[in-house]
């Protein structure tokens, strides 16, 4: 059986992240039950790190642990990539002493790289192009708190930027509409939002955007990376702002989310964190539980 790696939401079946999802309910469960569950004993993570994180190491490392195994936190400071060393040859070599890596990284090109390289499954926690693993947490939460997504409307507020991307190829494979919501110049990458266009439509009002959806979801306004723009981004999406008001708009079961970290004053008002609707402490927990369920599939399926 080949190697399976986890890049992007296209690289599961539709009913394959169904599945995902609901086995992060039940690990959730069981681990709210005290229940001991160690399939991944003796097995080890390696999570390569060119890019700061809090959610993503500490849900990687702690569901590792978890899940029996033992994860190995890998930074540029610390291995030969940070000197040069070529992807293939770091792939070849860590895939040989790892049962299974994550990268957080910058180029999506690296991951890909890596996984053609690596005799180990790979998991993209995070390019400049996708996030695939905060949108199984996010389909994860959305269940939990209003059962199916299929056929209903999200809306994504902000710049369409690498979780922009994921909830694109999110509403094709869970079936759910689309709108995003940004400055003309912001857009998500075109060639992703035509093969998606049955489901994906651009909206540059907020109010018009969020009227009757189901969901409101944003991210910062300057991603890792471009704290140079900061400022002028400021400027361009000043009236992009999520707020108590703003989900008025939405259908009355209407949720919010936020990959986290916010930016209280910015992307959201200071109070939407606040607000019954956000959802977005459940959000960050479910990482975990997610990803829990993911390694347990890409490591216990590879070797049924």
């Amino acid at each position: 059986m080949s190697t399976r790696h986890f890049l992007t939401l296209l690289d599961f079946t539709p009913s394959e992240l169904a599945m995902l999802i609901n086995r992060a309910i039940e690990l959730k469960s069981m681990q709210q039950q005290g229940l001991v569950y160690e399939p991944l004993k003796n097995k080890v993570l390696g999570m390569i790190f060119e890019k700061s994180s809090t959610r993503t190491r500490v849900s990687f490392e702690a569901g590792i642990a978890q899940l029996g195994g033992a994860g190995i936190f890998l930074s540029p400071r610390d291995t030969q990539l940070g000197r040069g060393e070529p992807i293939e040859d770091s792939a070849k070599v860590l895939s040989r002493m790892c049962d299974i890596i994550m990268i957080r990284t910058f180029g999506h090109e690296k991951v890909e790289t890596f996984a053609a390289n690596s005799r180990v499954p790979v998991i993209n926690a995070l390019t400049d192009e996708y996030h695939p693993c905060q949108l199984l947490a996010d389909m994860q939460t959305f269940q939990e708190h209003r059962g199916s997504i299929q056929g209903k409307t999200v809306v994504w507020v902000g710049d369409g930027n690498n979780m922009c991307h994921s909830y694109i190829n999110a509403a094709r494979q869970f079936d759910f509409n689309l709108v995003v919501n940004c400055p003309e110049g912001f857009d998500p990458m075109p060639e992703l939002v035509e093969a998606n266009k049955d489901r994906v439509k651009i909206i540059r009002d907020p109010k018009e955007a969020a009227t009757g959806a189901h969901m409101l979801v944003t991210d910062v306004w300057a991603s890792m990376g471009q704290e140079e723009e900061q400022k002028e981004r400021e400027k361009v999406f000043k009236k992009y702002q999520v707020s108590p008001e703003l989900m008025d708009l939405a259908h009355e079961d209407a949720i919010f989310m936020h990959c986290l970290p916010a930016h209280r004053g910015e992307e959201i008002s200071h109070d939407m964190m606040d607000d019954p609707r956000a959802v977005v402490w459940d959000e960050a927990e479910n990482r975990l539980h997610a990803q829990k369920a993911l390694m347990e599939y890409l490591l216990c399926n590879e070797e049924a």
